[in-house]
């Protein structure tokens, strides 16, 4: 079965984040359980987490169906020893978060080596990071996303994220995101059964599907292999409406959370009749 939804707002609290879920018709849905512009929030109140664990329940999502996004300043692989310790610290309270609010993953983009050192050192980085993680928490998945590759950020090739995985210790914990939009500007084509097939077909050999812990949809107005990270509505970009149509009708997606991040969020209640109209049989 195919859960959908939308990365959506916490303004007013993250407990409001499944009534905003349930008020676009979302089966699914991400969030930022803190304000992904600063390095530093307020702790969950016993109040929040309450009232987030209530909406959650008659929204009737399931919390693996949840997929919280960590915030835009943490580089895990960041060449900096200490600057690196300060987006770890960061990491490690984002998982506290996700573990509070009873959730079981947290979606991250790995890092970047602001070109000072080597991809294979960020990787390096990001693993002896993630595993630090692990060690300070508990159960909370880390769910790494494959990036477009737009400046120095690694994890455009599945071969580092499957670096990534081979270097986490518990293998439990850690998953993969799979953003259309980013894999499409890394170079991998979506657009035709043939390529669609080509595409999950690297990405079965090279990462594995058992570690598929959620999706990103999301069309794009950038092209193939340009390594620009430009999300676009679904079907009004290079993709187009088929990868989606794919996508929707593979059941190597089935019951994982499927999130929009598109462009205009007036129209998310649209794109997800859509994308479940395009379900066959």
């Amino acid at each position: 079965m195919k859960y959908i939804g939308a990365h959506v707002s916490t303004q007013g609290g993250v407990e409001n984040a499944p009534l905003n879920a349930m008020k676009i018709g979302a089966k699914a849905f991400a969030l930022f359980t803190k304000n992904q512009r600063q390095w530093r929030a307020k702790p969950l109140s016993d109040q929040s987490r309450e009232a987030f664990a209530k909406n959650l329940d008659e929204s009737g999502i399931r919390p693996d169906l949840v997929l919280p996004h960590d915030t835009y300043l943490i580089n895990l692989g960041h060449p900096d020893e200490e600057k690196r310790k300060k987006s770890l610290d960061a990491f490690i309270d984002e998982a506290m978060r996700c573990q509070q609010l009873g959730l079981t993953k947290l979606n991250f983009h790995p890092g970047s080596h602001l070109r000072e050192i080597s991809e294979e050192q960020c990787i390096e980085n990001i693993i002896e990071c993630m595993n630090a993680t692990i060690e300070a928490t508990e159960e909370v998945m880390l769910v790494i996303e494959n990036t477009a590759g737009q400046g120095s950020n690694v994890g455009y090739r599945f071969e580092h994220i499957a670096a990534m995985i081979e270097g986490v210790k518990d293998k439990r914990r850690v998953g993969v995101c799979f953003d259309t939009c980013h894999a499409f500007a890394a170079g991998y084509d979506l657009r035709t059964r043939d390529a669609y097939e080509a595409t999950m077909k690297q990405f079965g050999d090279i990462i594995g599907f058992q570690y598929l812990a959620g999706a990103h949809l999301n069309d794009a107005k950038s092209a193939l292999g340009s390594r620009v990270d430009r999300h676009q509505s679904i079907g009004k970009g290079e993709l187009g409406l088929e990868p989606f149509r794919f996508l929707i009708n593979d059941p190597r997606f089935d019951d994982i959370p499927l999130i929009l991040e598109t462009i205009d969020k007036s129209i998310w209640p649209e794109e997800i009749k859509l994308l479940y109209g395009l379900i066959e049989g």
